[in-house]
């Protein structure tokens, strides 16, 4: 690149308002290719590269012409490829010092009243936590748009009767918010329109979706919609349009409310994206930014609207997660501002049991709102709340017809030779004719009961999207025997026959194009990818209703909870195990340690093992009885804490906290490893005391062990929990990247725990020891023996808390081992994910993955049942 083009790029960088780092965010270039490209120093760069990047910057033709016009004159420069990859963040473990660990002698190791024959020193320990979700600390603040952002303007004052709930403004500042608006519009309008590519809504053209009026008793009066005085009269309220008019039709009410209605499969989420992209698209003054939210898992007896919408954007913007003064993050005072237009999707997806407190919680708010639902699931809502939604319009979209078939499915058969040929002809027809020309015919006429019946199923854009793929797009199939009322007596039968063929038929087609950084692996067989989808359809379904969102780090928790505790046994007994065997080892090596036997090694080393390992499983029983063992994404990083005080953190409380919860975590891997020591005195050696007297040396052993590991994991996890703040992810999440983030966040995470509870073993072991020195007779605790405790307790202990309490963790030994080898899904998971996303049968939204339509889900988990 030349010197005139890395200025270029370096300008339109600081243009927008980023650094190196976040435009590699963007970008998925890495930012050493970024520092090169800008210095001019890169002369093997990628065609593709600048184009990413021109991309992220959302530059205009005339510049990104200019970007890459030396590489336009030099094509054979250009090579075709995926763009440098970023280098790996995990941090390497630094060389240093071995551990030094003294040999086991043949006896205890008490702390508790010396004796002639009790002289052995203390080996390791590791203590069992489960870290709770820290409290986040601010970030650097977002970019901010460099001009106005052009999304829809505000809904009109309303002049009505007051509002139920009034909002009050946030504190921050607006320049703060208006900034953090902008650039969340930037990354909800790039991800919308790389989904809406990516489920081919243009391809050839857009199915027309159309909307009338609901029926009266599904929608508030019109001078309360249209927010009039009384006495006024209420002017005519135009309901009816299609996909070009959605705007205008939302800006035709006054209240800013609006209820979309449809069967399913007809169209309703994709109306809503298109809503959303053309208001975004709009050029108008700085408004709320239109944000989609599932809430299919709102639970609005337990969670507010707005600490749903606040979780939601968390989890799905991660950088929304920085502080502002008064202490609330980004994402509570955005929406706490009116800066954030919800548009709820899937009303109807809530659990039948809670839709009815859902519409009452929606009707104690006058926050503007877009809310989708099937039309009898809200009907029934309605009547049991006593009322619609209140101040809302409602539309209710309109089936498609055959003329809408007859211009649509013949414009995407596209393996039609004319006059036949070898591999050009499809179907046995060889003069030119479409697959789909005489069945339309036949829907035209609608001269018999299969071909009534058949224009009944295609009358919804899911169905006609599933025949597409099947008929279409698949080799080999003639949809002509969707009029076989012999096969098809019902159109029932249609539609589960659409959708059990939608698998089959998208895994044979021919193998989507690899993503940048996507992994090259691609799963082919039908029966296979059909069972594995299967499963995760069915784990979906367990439980009260059915769930939509499919995340990564939910996965995990599929699985019974007998299994996931002997998991835990098993993984914590590994990781304990073999940290004390390799201390033996060093020490062994080192000459810092007696000699002592392989066999007795392994032996101490097996029991330290299985005794703590049965310790983490208790805490993790105890803690699924709260339901809190389900480790959510960390969207922090260890920083200085003058930040978190710079932005209103309360780091006492947040170390109390902590603190406590890991005490009695703590504790009870202390209590564990107390009793794997007098275990193994009772095995191989014979003192000469009473039982007695063995019992209360036992005891004092429990007490103390107890409160040096409990005190160790409260104060390291309490300190880290002041120096966390949020990550800068200034790119909107997916579940890939925020997979790769929490990997990265876990392998750091490992390198500072490991030196902070061993540190931490050996100075409360000398505080506690001294406290109890002479009340519970003379304790021994000699140096050597707390190093070595203190280096598999950091060994062992961190281990086993980052694989079974951190969410990459439980992904890894669940979703990557246990689930792979008893069958339920591929041993590279995440690749097969973004496989089925690739072929269209996952979705994504925001940092999860959902199944392309939930009829589609349900099939898939009922056949898996069955």
């Amino acid at each position: 690149m030349t010197d005139e083009q890395g200025a270029l790029l370096r300008r339109l960088r600081k243009r927008a308002r980023l650094t190196q780092e976040q435009l590699a965010e963007r970008s998925t270039v890495s930012v050493r290719t970024i520092r090169r490209l800008e210095t001019g120093r890169s002369t093997d760069h990628r065609l593709r590269t600048l184009h990413l990047l021109a991309d992220a910057l959302e530059v205009g033709t005339e510049e990104r012409r200019q970007l890459t016009d030396t590489l336009d004159r030099a094509p054979e420069e250009a090579a075709v490829g995926p763009p440098e990859a970023a280098p790996a963040t995990s941090p390497a473990i630094p060389p240093g010092p071995a551990p030094i660990a003294p040999a086991i002698p043949p006896g205890p190791a008490p702390i508790a009243p010396a004796t002639p024959s009790a002289t052995q020193e203390p080996a390791p320990a590791t203590p069992p936590v489960a870290e709770p979700e820290p409290e986040p600390k601010p970030a650097p603040a977002p970019p901010a748009d460099p001009g106005p952002a052009s999304i829809a303007p505000a809904a009109p004052p309303a002049v009505g009767p007051p509002e139920p709930v009034p909002y009050a403004p946030a504190t921050p500042s607006a320049g703060v918010l208006a900034d953090a608006a902008a650039s969340l519009a930037r990354e909800v309008k790039r991800r919308w329109q790389r989904e809406e590519g990516h489920r081919r809504v243009h391809d050839p053209f857009p199915l027309p979706v159309r909307w009338q009026p609901v029926p009266a008793g599904l929608m508030d009066r019109p001078e309360n919609v249209q927010r009039l005085q009384p006495g006024d009269a209420p002017r005519a309220l135009h309901l009816s349009g299609d996909l070009r008019s959605v705007v205008a039709t939302y800006r035709s009410i006054a209240s800013g409310r609006l209820v979309i209605l449809g069967r399913a499969g007809s169209g309703k989420s994709v109306l809503a994206i298109k809503f959303a992209l053309d208001l975004l698209a709009a050029s108008a003054a700085p408004a709320p930014v239109p944000v989609i939210f599932g809430i299919g898992s709102w639970d609005p007896t337990t969670t507010t609207l707005r600490d749903f919408l606040v979780g939601l954007l968390l989890r799905d913007h991660p950088h929304l997660a920085r502080r502002v003064p008064g202490g609330s993050t980004l994402a509570a005072a955005l929406v706490d501002a009116d800066l954030i237009l919800p548009v709820l999707d899937g009303f109807d997806e809530i659990a039948e049991a809670l839709r009815a407190a859902a519409l009452e919680t929606l009707n104690a708010t006058s926050r503007p709102l877009v809310l989708t639902s099937r039309r009898d699931e809200y009907a029934r809502a309605a009547r049991a709340a006593h009322a619609p939604l209140v101040w809302a319009a409602g539309i209710e979209l309109t089936d498609l017809g055959v003329e809408d078939l007859a211009a649509y499915l013949p414009r995407t058969d596209r393996l039609v030779a004319q006059g036949g040929g070898e591999g050009g002809e499809k179907g046995g027809e060889e003069d030119g004719t479409g697959v789909w020309d005489a069945v339309l015919q036949r829907l035209k006429a609608r001269d018999t009961a299969a071909s009534i019946r058949l224009a009944e199923v295609l009358r919804t854009p899911l169905m006609v999207i599933l025949a597409r793929t099947m008929y279409s797009e698949g080799p080999g199939r003639e949809p002509a025997e969707l009029l076989d009322t012999a096969r098809f007596p019902t159109a029932g039968h249609l539609e589960e026959h659409l959708l059990a063929g939608f698998v089959p038929a998208v895994y044979r087609r021919r193998a989507p194009e690899r993503a940048d950084g996507g992994r090259g692996q691609r799963y082919r067989d039908p029966d296979q990818a059909r069972r594995w989808l299967g499963y995760l359809a069915h784990s979906l379904s367990r439980g009260t209703h059915d769930q939509q969102d499919l995340a990564w780090w939910r996965i995990g928790q599929n699985p019974r909870l007998a299994t996931r505790v002997l998991l835990t046994v098993l993984v914590s007994t590994v990781c304990m195990a073999v940290a004390t065997l390799l201390v033996q080892v060093v020490a062994a090596a080192s000459g810092l340690g007696e000699p002592i036997g392989p066999g007795a090694s392994v032996s101490y080393a097996l029991l330290v093992g299985v005794c703590s390992g049965t310790a983490f499983g208790v805490t993790y029983a105890a803690l699924a009885v709260f339901g809190r063992t389900t480790a959510v994404p960390s969207r922090v990083r260890l920083r200085l804490p003058a930040a978190g005080r710079r932005t209103g953190q309360r780091p006492v409380r947040t170390f109390l906290t902590r603190f406590g919860f890991m005490l009695l975590g703590g504790s009870v891997l202390g209590v564990g490893y107390s009793w794997s020591v007098a275990l193994m005195s009772v095995l191989e050696i014979e003192l000469a005391l009473s039982r007695t007297e063995l019992m209360r040396i036992v005891l004092i052993n429990t007490l103390l062990y107890g409160l040096i590991i409990g005190l160790t994991a409260g104060l390291v996890f309490g300190v880290l929990a002041v120096f966390e703040s949020p990550m800068d992810i200034t790119a909107a999440a997916t579940p890939v990247r925020l997979l790769s983030v929490n990997r990265t966040a876990a392998g750091r995470q490992l390198l500072v725990l490991v030196p902070a509870l061993a540190l931490g073993v050996v100075l409360c072991g000398y505080v506690v020891v001294l406290l109890f020195q002479g009340l519970l007779g003379t304790l021994l605790w000699p140096l050597r023996g707390a190093v070595l405790l203190g280096a598999t307790g950091g060994l062992g202990g961190a281990a086993a808390y980052v694989l079974v309490f951190t969410a990459w963790g439980q992904w890894l030994t669940v979703s990557r081992v246990w689930l792979p080898m008893t069958r339920r899904l591929p041993w590279d998971t995440v690749a097969f994910l973004e496989d089925a996303y690739q072929r269209g049968v996952l979705r994504q939204a925001g940092a999860v993955y959902q199944f392309r339509h939930i009829r589609l889900q349900r099939h898939l988990a009922r056949t898996y049942r069955e």
